[in-house]
């Protein structure tokens, strides 16, 4: 199975965020629905969901451990292709 990897984030505001992954795909995602209970309600709050990092494996990551596989992200979760 292919890994794809994110290569650019960029915050749109609420918990929407526009990635691009390593193969040129560009998506804007909203988190929304995945945030809130447990590890993920640290995410609530924006300034921390602002945190949001590029992990070693191409994936989303937080400071407290929550991350989403690029992979998911990819063919996924509730998000709109970009015409390039």
């Amino acid at each position: 199975m292919y890994m794809h990897h994110i290569i650019a984030i960029n915050l749109l505001g609420g918990y929407s965020l526009e990635v691009e992954f390593s193969d040129g795909l560009r998506k804007v995602i909203d988190l929304t629905p995945y945030i809130g209970e447990g590890i993920s309600a640290a995410l609530l709050d924006e300034a921390y969901f602002r945190q949001v990092a590029i992990e070693s494996g191409g994936g989303l990551a937080w400071p407290n451990g929550y991350d989403f596989c690029p992979n998911f992200l990819y063919s996924d979760v509730g998000s709109l292709a970009l015409a390039v």
